[in-house]
């Protein structure tokens, strides 16, 4: 797989039938390794390690229900308080995350109430802090570390 725009981590991976897998400590399992899961796979790590987020505060390509509709985030972060704190949406590194890309994210997310929504392309990362009271979002210069803003 290429490189990202993220620092350097070992994965385990294999290949089966001519089909390439890598390891998700999150799902305790092999998935697929498409460009998308790359990225995925990549930017867990570097929250986990980077940013000190732990393990068993995230949730991998799981259904919710937002709105009377099922939904499927890429991954969702809760806080100390068992509350969704942070969701990130993830792209394939070729595809371009554009203005409405990332307006489309924040409005599907602002039911779930989360604090921050990321979204990253392995190359681009960009993160937002909601705010509910006035129905906007703004721009962070970079993820906050867990133990910093998880209540």
């Amino acid at each position: 797989m290429d490189k990202l725009n993220l620092p350097d981590y070992a994965f385990r991976t294999k290949t089966e039938a001519g089909k390439n897998w890598i390891f998700d400590a999150i799902r305790k399992k092999f998935v697929a390794l498409t460009p998308e899961e790359w990225v995925r796979q990549n930017f867990i790590q570097y929250l986990k390690h980077d940013k000190k987020y732990p393990e068993n505060r995230m949730a991998v390509e799981k259904q919710i229900t937002v709105n009377g509709k099922p939904r499927r985030f890429d991954l969702l972060i809760y806080s100390k308080n068992g509350q969704p704190h942070l969701i990130a949406e993830f792209k394939a590194p070729n595809v371009k995350i554009t203005q409405d890309t990332f307006d489309q994210v924040v409005r599907y997310n602002m039911a779930l109430r989360v604090e921050r929504v990321v979204v990253s392309n392995g190359m681009q990362h960009f993160a937002c802090e909601i705010d509910y009271v006035n129905n906007s979002y703004s721009f962070l210069r970079e993820i906050p570390e867990f133990s910093i803003v998880s209540r």
